[in-house]
């Protein structure tokens, strides 16, 4: 079963271009683990409470994006992500398509 979900990001304060170079890197790796990064767009903010960026992905199945979420090359840039992201939300999406 496909899996589709919308992953919004806040960079911390004055770090926008850091989000922006770690979500580079990790996209990246989408391919080796079954995932399609359908959409990456950064929000025209209109509040200090908007996201930065938006991205919608899909993954092949629940397990390839385990996979990719447990991917050591990933996992490796946790100070890196800290560093450069406040929060992150994540919102699983129904296909209507």
């Amino acid at each position: 079963m496909v899996l589709r979900m919308c992953v919004l990001l806040w960079a911390r304060e004055g770090r926008e271009e850091d989000l922006r170079r770690y979500e580079d890197t990790v996209l990246a790796l989408l391919d080796d683990h079954e995932g399609t990064l359908i959409q990456r767009s950064r929000v025209l903010r209109q509040s200090p409470t908007d996201p930065t960026e938006i991205q919608v992905i899909e993954f092949a199945h629940v397990a390839a994006m385990d996979a990719y979420m447990d991917d050591p090359r990933r996992t490796a840039l946790h100070d890196e992500r800290d560093a450069a992201i406040a929060d992150t939300r994540i919102l699983r999406l129904d296909s209507t398509d």
